[in-house]
């Protein structure tokens, strides 16, 4: 890391994955919902960071990480606002923003305690009836929910 008078310089990274444009309020949640407290290569993060589109954003760079379909939904539901940028020999080889799927398979939990999911060992299964904001209902029970609360 380098400094100037008016900005902090980071590092680039050879290969792996920088998700940009988070919440600033949701850079810690996405830490720990993708399991990047226990990795052992080379993390960045970075919140309250100043964004012309957003006020406040963070961002966080993993070091030879990528991510799978199931890791990225997840991090949609929480952070859709979030582009995720592949990293390979120090080039972006893909720049993409998330979107939220059309229905949320095993990552959400339901807030019926009467739901079958709670009662017995299942996969939840959720349609998104909304994104903004965000509003789900569950496929069993028909619960709908807008406090999502994830599956850790």
């Amino acid at each position: 890391m380098t400094t100037n008078n008016k900005e902090l310089i980071v590092k680039k990274i050879e290969n792996g994955t920088v998700i940009d444009h988070i919440p600033a309020d949701k850079v810690f949640s996405v830490v720990r919902l993708l399991g990047l407290d226990a990795m052992s290569d080379e993390i960045l993060i970075g919140t309250n960071l100043e964004s012309k589109k957003y006020g406040r954003k963070g961002i966080i760079k993993a070091t030879n990480k990528y991510f799978a379909a199931e890791e990225l939904d997840k991090l949609a539901i929480i952070a859709p606002t979030a582009t995720l940028i592949t990293i390979k020999d120090y080039a972006v080889v893909e720049k993409r923003n998330l979107e939220i799927p059309k229905e949320i398979h095993k990552i959400v939990k339901c807030i019926n305690p009467n739901c079958i999911t709670n009662v017995e060992e299942m996969d939840t299964i959720f349609n998104v009836v909304s994104t903004d904001p965000l509003t789900i209902q569950c496929h069993y029970c028909e619960k709908t929910m807008t406090n999502i609360e994830i599956k850790e």
